[in-house]
C-alpha cells in the first residue's frame, strides 16, 4: 500500500511542478513583461552600450544546462566589483537565465556584475534532477563566474544571491548552506517567493498536511533522498533535509536578508515562510519580511509592498555590497 501512495505522490509532485508552478511563473512574468507601475519604473533600465554589455553562455560544468551569461557594467576601470547572481524561476522544472533579463539589466545599471545562471532542471531526460543536485550545481557554478569575470577585466571580491520561486529556494540555499564555501564573501541575499522548508503542515495548499505518506514520497523526489512519512517531527528528519531546507541552515552567522512572500500563495506554502521569518528574527539575523498581504505566488497585487520589498533590496545592496 504504501508502494502506491509513494508513486502516487511522485507522480503528483511533477504534475505540480510542470502544471501549478509552470503556470503560475508564466502568468506572473506575463504580467511583469506587461505593465510596469510608476513604483516600479526606477527598477528597471533601457538597456544599451551606455550601460554595460552581455556575454552568453559561458560552460562551468559538465551538464548541458551547465551555463551562465555575465552582464558587464560599461564602466570596467574599478578596482574591484560586487557581483550579484539571479537564479529564475520555474518550478524545479522549466525556466531560463534568459527569463531574467530585465532583472539582470537593473542589476549592472547600478554598478554590479550580474550573473544569469541555469542549472539543469527535473524532466523526463533528467529524472534523477532535484533541489540538492540544482543546488550543488549552483554551488559549482560559482569559481566559475568569478574567474571568468576577472578574465574579463572585472576583478569581483563580494557577492550576493538572489531569485525567485525556484531560484529564491536555490539562493537562499547557497546563502545560509555554502556561503562559508564560497571564493569571496557573500553579503547579502534576496528573494522573492522561494520555499524553504518541508513540513507537511506548511503545505496546506497541497493538502500535505492531510496525508503524510503524500508528503513523504513528495519532499523524498524533491530532495533526492528516501523519506517515510514516521519520519515527520524527528531529529533524523530534520537532518535528512538539511542539505535542501534554507530553513535548516540558519544561526547567528546567517548573512542579511530581504525576502518577500504572498499570503494567499497556493504553489509554494506561506506559512513556510513565517517560520522563515521566526527562525531568522530568533538568531537576531538582519532581514527584511515583506509580507504581500492579497497576493499569490505572482506577488502581483500589491505594487505598494512590491516595491517596498524592492527598495529594501537597493538599501541592502548599498549598504553591504557597495
Amino acid at each position: 500500500m504504501r508502494k502506491k501512495n509513494k508513486k502516487g505522490g511522485r507522480h503528483m509532485f511533477v504534475w505540480l511542478c510542470i502544471g501549478a508552478f509552470l503556470i503560475s511563473f508564466i502568468g506572473s512574468v506575463f504580467f511583469k513583461l506587461k505593465y510596469v507601475s510608476p513604483e516600479m519604473r526606477q527598477y528597471s533600465v533601457n538597456w544599451s552600450e551606455d550601460i554595460g554589455t552581455v556575454q552568453k553562455d559561458f560552460k562551468y560544468g559538465e551538464a548541458d544546462a551547465n551555463t551562465f551569461d555575465l552582464y558587464l557594467p560599461k564602466d570596467n576601470a574599478k578596482k574591484s566589483y560586487g557581483l550579484v547572481v539571479y537564479l529564475h524561476a520555474g518550478g524545479f522544472t522549466s525556466g531560463d537565465k534568459n527569463d531574467d533579463a530585465k532583472m539582470l539589466e537593473w542589476l549592472c545599471s547600478k554598478g554590479y556584475v550580474a550573473a544569469g545562471i541555469n542549472y539543469t532542471l527535473r524532466s523526463d531526460a533528467n529524472p534523477d534532477a532535484n533541489i540538492y543536485t540544482q543546488s550543488m550545481e549552483i554551488k559549482q557554478s560559482i569559481p566559475s563566474v568569478i574567474e571568468q569575470a576577472k578574465q574579463l577585466g572585472y576583478n569581483i571580491d563580494r557577492m550576493a544571491v538572489s531569485g525567485g520561486s525556484a531560484g529564491g529556494c536555490l539562493a537562499l540555499l547557497y546563502a545560509y548552506r555554502d556561503a562559508k564555501d564560497s571564493p569571496v564573501p557573500v553579503k547579502m541575499v534576496f528573494e522573492a517567493v522561494g520555499p524553504s522548508s518541508f513540513y507537511p503542515e506548511d503545505w496546506t495548499n497541497y493538502g500535505l498536511d492531510q496525508n503524510k505518506d503524500t508528503a513523504a514520497a513528495m519532499f523524498s523526489v524533491m530532495s533526492g533522498k528516501t523519506i517515510t512519512a514516521d519520519m515527520f517531527g524527528t531529529k533524523e528528519y530534520d537532518e535528512t533535509m538539511k542539505d535542501v531546507s534554507a530553513l535548516l541552515n540558519i544561526n547567528q552567522d546567517t548573512i542579511p536578508t530581504v525576502m518577500a512572500y504572498g499570503a494567499y500563495d497556493k504553489l509554494q506554502p506561506y506559512l513556510g515562510s513565517v517560520r522563515l521569518d521566526e527562525a531568522l528574527t530568533k538568531n537576531n539575523v538582519t532581514h527584511e519580511y515583506i509580507v504581500c498581504p492579497h497576493s499569490g505566488h505572482g506577488l502581483q497585487n500589491d505594487t505598494a509592498q512590491y516595491a517596498k520589498y524592492m527598495q529594501k533590496v537597493v538599501e541592502y545592496l548599498d549598504t553591504y555590497l557597495k
